[in-house]
């Protein structure tokens, strides 16, 4: 009789100790708390599910080890009033179904077990309840660490979306709450890479900027990672693209040049001119190569030009509020010239809601802004309206042909082109302006040409290397292209 009643406790012994390994398997692996509850009802032989201290279903297995609405039920008001009382525990039912009810820690839900065949069930449930309440507290702080990492990521996008249309003093409030302060001056990094690579690249950002670079996914490209990194010890020996690609081999990086936190579009922009030269240069990095801008070249009536084309917008008042008012329709037509269909991303909107507001402005402007020729306009507006202006006689009414009309706007126009006519690329001029006069659509441009259109991206693509400007992806060069031919008459 002794013999037998320690076979049995030492089978016991081995039966719980083989529950307890299987549990600590099971809660390393991922989604463990769902593991154990179905490792838990296959044990027993019943059904299981978590109970929130309200009585809300938290997790449920699904098939045939879900308990049934009735029980469910049942459970759902015990646990309300279990939770009032403090009681811990607590075994509902008859003989022909019982439900064990067990709390997993303070605040925590509830684990129940129905129609268990385990006569050990008792010390099995307790051993589970410590497990799965240490899994569900993991799980729960592993969710609130995703859930604050989305508030800080969708917070870094948000500043450099207001950087991006120029609202300088709410970007530097909105960083201000997490804690960074912006620099005054700042070097804009565009980084392409593999998505798997993008932690690695951040963290060797972090290091060379010591904790003071704003780093954000890119909203539009998804391999891309903008970086605005303040000035520092950015010298030859260890200047940051350099370092970054010969971490990242695989990577191609793109910088511009250091500018005025207010000016960090025309960064962007910069970079990704470079970025598009990186990617067939040696070493897989580049860095703006200076043009100056034309915006200080043309005639000094060029600020209220601008004025009066953005007028009807900039005095727009939408008839309705859900309607969007004059500084979203900016910061869209900004968004538009910049990223092209991307800007619906860019701006988190939906591309009919893009369509529309484009529509707007088409009425507005009295544009079409599927045309190079608006855009070209647009985007002078814009960076002339944005520019600082210091006159305060009133101009007379300028065109923008007569804007454009100035010595020191055809020496720049002729700069330029320059590149094109001294590479070994006898199409080059040729190919650029069928590009623009077919409002850049590689169909029209390989019709015009008679060529075909792969043919017609190659030769793009090389035109892209020799200008040192993106081309084909937008950002793209074509307005200050288009804006250089007209000053020349090439168009």
């Amino acid at each position: 009789m002794v013999q037998a009643r320690v076979a049995a406790a030492e089978a016991g012994f081995a039966d719980r100790a083989g529950d307890i390994i299987a549990l600590a398997r099971l809660s390393t692996g991922p989604g463990a708390v769902g593991a154990i509850l179905d490792w838990l009802a296959g044990r027993t032989g019943g059904t299981v599910a978590l109970l929130g201290t309200d009585g809300e279903v938290v997790t449920v297995p699904s098939g045939r080890h879900r308990p049934s609405p009735r029980a469910l039920t049942t459970a759902a008001t015990a646990v309300a009033d279990m939770h009032r009382r403090g009681t811990p525990s607590a075994v509902l039912g008859d003989e022909s179904c019982t439900i064990d009810l067990v709390r997993l820690g303070s605040e925590a839900p509830y684990l129940m077990v129905t129609g268990s065949e385990d006569r050990r069930h008792g010390v099995l449930l307790a051993d589970v309840s410590r497990l799965l309440g240490l899994c569900w507290r993991v799980e729960e702080a592993e969710q609130t660490r995703q859930r604050v990492a989305s508030a800080m990521a969708h917070s870094r996008e948000a500043v450099l979306h207001l950087l991006m249309i120029g609202s300088v003093p709410t970007a530097r409030r909105i960083a201000a709450t997490l804690r960074h302060r912006l620099p005054d001056l700042c070097r804009v990094y565009i980084v392409a890479c593999p998505a798997g690579r993008r932690d690695l690249v951040a963290d060797r950002i972090e290091h060379f900027a010591r904790g003071r670079a704003w780093i954000v996914p890119c909203p539009v490209y998804p391999h891309h990672l903008i970086a605005l990194v303040p000035p520092g010890r950015d010298h030859s020996a260890t200047r940051l693209d350099r370092v970054i690609a010969e971490r990242v081999p695989e990577s191609r990086v793109g910088a511009g040049e250091e500018l005025p936190l207010r000016e960090t579009a025309i960064g962007y922009e910069q970079a990704f001119h470079a970025l598009a030269v990186a990617r067939g240069v040696p070493g897989g990095y580049a860095r703006f190569d200076r043009h100056t801008d034309l915006t200080p070249l043309i005639d000094p009536r060029g600020h209220a030009w601008a004025t009066g084309f953005l007028a009807p917008c900039l005095s727009y008042t939408p008839a309705r509020r859900a309607d969007p008012g004059a500084e979203e329709l900016l910061a869209t037509l900004n968004s538009w010239l910049i990223f092209e269909t991307g800007a619906s991303r860019h701006l988190k909107i939906h591309r009919n809601t893009l369509t529309a507001r484009l529509h707007l402005l088409d009425g507005l402007l009295g544009v079409d802004l599927t045309h190079v020729s608006d855009q070209s306009a647009a985007w002078l507006a814009l960076r002339l309206h944005s520019a600082h202006h210091a006159s305060t006689t009133p101009p007379r009414p300028a065109t923008l042909d007569g804007l454009l009309g100035t010595p020191a706007a055809s020496v720049w126009a002729r700069s330029q082109l320059h590149p094109l006519e001294r590479a070994d690329l006898p199409n080059g001029l040729e190919t650029v302006r069928a590009w623009l006069r077919a409002d850049t659509r590689l169909p029209a441009t390989a019709a015009a040409l008679a060529i075909s259109a792969p043919a017609t991206r190659k030769r793009l693509t090389r035109i892209e290397q020799v200008l040192g400007r993106s081309l084909l992806h937008a950002p793209s060069a074509k307005h200050e292209l288009w804006l250089a031919m007209r000053i020349l008459g090439s168009l």
